[in-house]
Parts: C-alpha cells; structure tokens; sequence
C-alpha cells in the first residue's frame, strides 16, 4: 500500500482516504487540502482493494487479524489457507507501521472521506451506540464517529450522525473500530459517489465546528 502524502501548516489534524475507486472522496479531500492545515494520505491506487503479497484484501478490513482474515477468505476464493495465514503474519507484522501513521495525537482528529454506491445509514443503525437521522431522505449521506464530544457536535448539525465507541461486537477489522477501541478521535464521512457539492459542504462543516482538540 502506497499513500501520497499532503502536507499544509502546523495542524494535527489527519485525513485519509483509502479507498482508490472513490473518486469523488478523492476530489473533495485534494481540494481542502489546498486552503486547510493539515496532513491527508490518499491512497495511491484506482482500485476499492489491493494486493497484499498477491492477495487481494479491503484496505479498511486490515486493522485487525480477524477483519482481514475475513476480507481476505472472501477476496481470494480458492486460494490455499496457508497462504493467506502468510499475508495475515505479514500484516501482523506491518500493521502498526500503519497505524503510527494515521493514528491522530493529544486529542487530535482522523477524519475519512468515503462514497458508497449503496451503503447507507441505516445499516449501522443497529450496531450504533447514538444516532440522530434529521435526513432521512439522504441515508447515503452521513457521519460516523468515536468520540461522544464529537457527536455531541456533529447532532447539532442538519446531517446524519452515528455514533459507535462501544456497541458493535464484531470486529471487521475496519479503522472505525480500531479508533473505538484505542480511543481516538475518529470521524469517517460517507457519501454517495458523484455528490461533490454534498461531501464538500459537510468537510467544511466539521472545519468549522470540531474543534482541533478536545482536552
């Protein structure tokens, strides 16, 4: 996995977009990066997976052994189990290099910029610990976050908010549940592809209003 790295200012504040087929995410964050302090890693691939040592694995399923053991039996059927408890050692071994990376510091934030050509909001209605739906219209269309004083925030705002640091059982190896887990500040914004007008307007609401830091 290749990232290419923006840099701007003195802030803390990390952004990700990991997902290479999410073209308008990728819009989106390169354009705030251009008038926002910051540093976003946007994964340098076209594809929604990648290959890991020939095995192909969803980038946001590697962040625990049991989510991408799970990613990658479903990616590479047929492949012989001994292989893929190969690439899961490697990762094992290589995971926290990652993590060092994106894992934001003294109260700082991660903030992930995604699409969905069908996910929505109310899959993860279930498995949230808070919620507030004020667009129903749009289940497309919302946050998740980690952190109660940045969903304390965000329901104030007219968008869809989840809140997940403690319900979901099942780890899926996703960069959610890390964040839940190790308890930092983690914001992942999800969006249908094509709507630029609509992820960038909801960016610019957590600029303006999540603070850099809670202490």
């Amino acid at each position: 996995m290749r990232f290419h790295v923006r840099r701007k200012g003195r802030s803390g504040r990390r952004y990700l977009h990991i997902h290479g087929n999410e073209e308008t995410a990728r819009e989106v964050l390169n354009l705030h990066m251009e008038t926002h302090a910051g540093t976003a890693y946007l994964i340098d691939n076209q594809d929604r997976y990648v290959n890991i040592l020939g095995a192909k694995i969803d980038p946001n399923r590697l962040f625990s052994r049991v989510g991408a053991e799970k990613s990658l039996y479903d990616q590479n059927p047929g492949t012989p189990p001994p292989r893929l408890e190969t690439v899961l050692d490697f990762l094992d071994h290589h995971r926290e290099d990652l993590v060092d990376h994106l894992e934001p510091h003294d109260g700082d934030l991660l903030f992930a910029l995604h699409n969905n050509r069908e996910y929505s909001v109310t899959e993860e209605l279930a498995q949230s610990d808070d919620t507030s739906i004020p667009q129903q219209d749009h289940p497309r269309e919302f946050f998740l976050c980690t952190d109660p004083r940045d969903f304390a925030l965000l329901r104030k705002s007219p968008y869809n908010v989840v809140l997940q640091n403690r319900k979901p059982a099942v780890d899926d190896g996703s960069l959610s549940r890390l964040a839940a887990k190790r308890g930092f500040r983690y914001v992942n914004l999800e969006c249908a592809i094509g709507q630029f007008e609509a992820q960038k307007a909801r960016v610019q609401w957590v600029e303006d209003h999540l603070p850099a830091r809670h202490h």
